[in-house]
């Protein structure tokens, strides 16, 4: 071997050492990041429970932490946070599987070059301005005037939903066609060769073999969801009630957070706490979602070669 020939390998393994260092490093971090969010959390919780019960929390139902006399029951800001998520998964799920199936199987390439950078971009407009745009159009223009069932107001599960769904379309999107787009050639033009019309190889080739990555896609588009604040502080209203009507304002687990932590809760109260409990509470949903959703990739994920 020449010594150029050995100084090139000797600047590869160097490169590759270095970047395996970096990735290594990036991965620790992430992990450590995790445990100190979960440090500091569990105090404040522990101590919050010290003074409320676990029946008190998770069996009553009337939610008021930062008034006298005070109430803990936390299932009316649970329903108001499933209602937002539910309307947001209906919204985005059909329409950005809808717009994967568009790009990964019937645009041209220069068509699908244009559409999808734009859609990723819709990723990038700050969740303010969708709640800004709930609260100022979707809510008083479409919720109001358009939905029959009770006394609309200015905030409403329902607009939140809405735009939550719109905010979360892109991540159904995008990575759904990114599945769907890895599914081996091999197998659409099998599926054609059989007769296959282009619709039964989407629906009975395609969506079958990308079927894991379009599950990773909507946990983490149901995890955003459950985790928006902005729209939902501003769009959803502060009503912790229980109620099976979208079209009224209701307040989220996040938009209880919020509101409670922007306002004047003085530290280490009760009141305090409660924001500490409510933050577990909401990440282990989301943990419970991330682990449901790494079985089922498990289950369904198919390796070509």
């Amino acid at each position: 071997m020449s010594l150029r020939a050995t100084g090139a390998l000797r600047r590869r393994q160097h490169t590759e050492r270095a970047a395996r260092i970096i990735l290594s490093a990036a991965a620790l971090l992430s992990v450590v990041t995790t445990i100190l969010i979960v440090f500091s959390l569990l105090e404040p919780t522990v101590e919050f429970f010290q003074v409320v019960s676990f029946q008190e929390f998770f069996t009553t139902k009337k939610w008021a932490p930062l008034f006298k006399p005070a109430r803990f029951g936390v299932w009316p800001i649970v329903t108001g946070t499933l209602w937002v998520t539910a309307i947001a998964i209906v919204i985005a799920l059909p329409t950005g599987l809808g717009a994967a199936f568009y790009l990964s199987e019937y645009a041209r390439p220069r068509v699908r070059k244009v559409i999808k950078p734009i859609l990723e971009l819709l990723a990038g407009v700050p969740t303010i301005v969708f709640g800004f745009f709930a609260l100022t159009f979707v809510n008083p223009e479409l919720v109001k005037r358009f939905w029959p069932v009770g006394n609309v107001g200015a905030y409403s599960a329902l607009g939140a939903g809405i735009m939550t769904g719109v905010m979360i379309l892109p991540i159904v999107a995008s990575l759904s066609e990114d599945a769907m787009s890895a599914v081996p050639q091999g197998l659409r033009q099998g599926a054609l060769a059989l007769g296959s019309s282009k619709r039964e190889v989407c629906t009975k080739v395609v969506f079958p073999a990308a079927l894991s990555g379009i599950v990773a896609a909507t946990v983490l588009a149901v995890s955003r969801a459950i985790g928006e604040t902005m729209i939902a502080v501003l769009a959803s209203g502060q009503r912790p009630e229980l109620s099976n009507n979208p079209g009224l304002g209701m307040q989220t687990m996040t938009g209880f957070i919020g509101s409670a932590g922007s306002g004047d809760v003085a530290t280490g109260t009760i009141g305090y706490k409660t924001i500490f409990a409510v933050g577990t509470f909401l990440f282990v949903i989301t943990f419970i979602l991330n682990l449901l959703s790494i079985r089922i990739v498990r289950r369904f994920r198919q390796v070509y070669e």
